[in-house]
């Protein structure tokens, strides 16, 4: 019977212009709704959660990768960014191996997420900024346009994403009686699982692939 569920919301992708787009249920690993879908749109997403709730459940909590205007769509939820992701945006703005030493604190930082409770990671957070706050502020003149520009835009933006998402971080901590998990690692678990066996069958056709991966929610 329907009741209360978090769910584990994503998409994942063959190609460019072919993916899977699924709810599932954070805390049975049950596939819930799922669509094929051309791109990551919010408007599926709420489709998503829309027949769900028809259907009976009450959502407790969401957990997403925080894909631009979900924390907006679904501000009435619970709603948990990924911290495995949010970890993974910062990396992708300084890398793995940053060149700056504030960039260097600032991944060592970002790997704490997920290993700290909430005081702790924001007393770090913070004690970073107020160490490099002039730094991140410097400007460069361009001699041609005559424009200034921040000279560590990459490092900014890094920093500028997490304190953006810094209040759905630790929404898991903020309702541990709803116990929602911090990260969508459960459901990134069956993406590579389903890849895996695709991967043994790959001359199917599209509609072939379709109906094994629908096999394979079921199962």
């Amino acid at each position: 019977m329907p009741s209360n569920v978090v769910l584990l919301m994503d998409t994942t992708y063959w190609g460019r212009n072919w993916g899977l787009l699924v709810l599932m249920n954070a805390h049975t690993g049950i596939v819930l709704w799922r669509k094929f879908v051309k791109q990551e749109r919010l408007s599926d997403y709420k489709e998503g959660v829309d027949y769900l709730e028809e259907k009976g459940y009450f959502v407790a909590g969401i957990v997403c990768d925080g894909l631009k205007g979900m924390f907006q769509q679904f501000c009435k939820y619970n709603i948990q960014m990924c911290q495995f992701h949010q970890v993974a945006i910062v990396r992708r703005y300084i890398t793995n191996n940053p060149k700056l030493e504030a960039g260097k604190e600032l991944k060592v930082i970002s790997k704490l997420l997920t290993r700290t409770d909430k005081e702790s990671f924001i007393a770090a957070f913070n004690s970073w900024h107020n160490k490099w706050e002039v730094f991140l502020k410097e400007r460069s003149l361009d001699p041609v346009s005559g424009k200034s520009h921040y000279v560590h835009k990459k490092l900014r933006s890094a920093y500028l994403s997490i304190k953006r998402n810094l209040p759905y971080l630790f929404v898991w901590y903020d309702n541990p009686n709803l116990l929602i998990p911090n990260t969508n690692n459960t459901l990134e678990g069956s993406f590579t699982e389903l890849k895996n066996k695709l991967r043994n069958h790959n001359g199917l056709s599209k509609e072939n692939r379709k109906r094994f991966i629908d096999e394979f929610i079921k199962a």
